[in-house]
Parts: C-alpha cells; sequence; structure tokens
C-alpha cells in the first residue's frame, strides 16, 4: 500500500496560474497608424505618415503618437497629433477618430481603452495634399526582381 493513497488531494494547494501579456507601444502606434490611414480628412503629422507608409519610422515610434498603459487596471491612453483638412467639422472628426480608435484598440489588444487624447496641430489644404501625392506617386520606379533572379541569389547562400 502506497503511503500517498491516503493524502486527501483537496489539502494539497497549487499555486495559482499567472498569465502575462506585455504589448509595446509600437503595436498601438502601429494600430493607430492604419485606423487614421482609413479616415478621410486627417494624416499624422507632416512626413510622418508617409516615412511610416515606407518604413522610415522612427527608432522610439511615430512623432504624434503617445501611448501610457496601466498595467494595474489594465487599460492604455493615448495622446494623439493630426492635421486635419480645411474644410472638416473639427468636433464630428475628434469623435470619428476617437471612436474608430477606441474601438480598433480594445479589439485588438484587449485593454480598456481610458482615454484617447486627439489634438489638432494644422490644416491640411486638399490642394497641398494632392500635390504631395502626386508627389510619392511619380518617384522613380524601383525595379523589382523576377523569381528567377531571386532564386539565383538564394542558392548561392
Amino acid at each position: 500500500m502506497s503511503p500517498l493513497k491516503n493524502i486527501d488531494t483537496k489539502e494539497i494547494e497549487l499555486p495559482e496560474t499567472i498569465f502575462i501579456r506585455d504589448i509595446e507601444g509600437k503595436v498601438f502606434q502601429s494600430i493607430v497608424v492604419q485606423t487614421l490611414a482609413t479616415i478621410e480628412g486627417v494624416a499624422l503629422l507632416e512626413g510622418n505618415f508617409i516615412d511610416s507608409l515606407l518604413r522610415r519610422d522612427a527608432v522610439e515610434g511615430i512623432k504624434g503618437i503617445q501611448v501610457d498603459q496601466d498595467l494595474k487596471t489594465h487599460s492604455v491612453s493615448l495622446k494623439i497629433e493630426i492635421n486635419v483638412a480645411y474644410g472638416i467639422c473639427i468636433p464630428e472628426k475628434a469623435e470619428e477618430v476617437q471612436m474608430k480608435i477606441a474601438e480598433k484598440i480594445s479589439r485588438f489588444t484587449g485593454l480598456h481603452v481610458a482615454s484617447v487624447h486627439v489634438i489638432f496641430k494644422n490644416l491640411i489644404c486638399l490642394k497641398n495634399s494632392s500635390s504631395l501625392e502626386e508627389k510619392v506617386l511619380s518617384r522613380p520606379h524601383i525595379p523589382s526582381f523576377s523569381e528567377e533572379t531571386l532564386s539565383e541569389f538564394s542558392e548561392e547562400f
């Protein structure tokens, strides 16, 4: 007879399992950038949106998006500085931006969004923004490599 058979398993207390999930600020910034890209009439501070599209992000993140996480309450607060197109109703656009960002952040991260502070820094003239798009689109085409060329390089290494 085994001595362990007489032990009541209810008396043994196992330590509670703790699950930890950390989300870096860059993840929140990326969600904000992607969300702002779907909203007409707003853009990040000049140059940053194009830089983010071309993968030239700043080392510490994107200028104009600050994220503060409260690990105790599992919530996040965001401060976003954006430009708005001339002629857009700012209170309505602020509400649209805040609602969409809060919805995306909570859906993708599971965290409560405590606040979304939107600061409108400048007006964008639609003429200027279209010429900016034309400048980006008119840049010299970067040649792409064929599958055959890529396979030649990969076989060498």
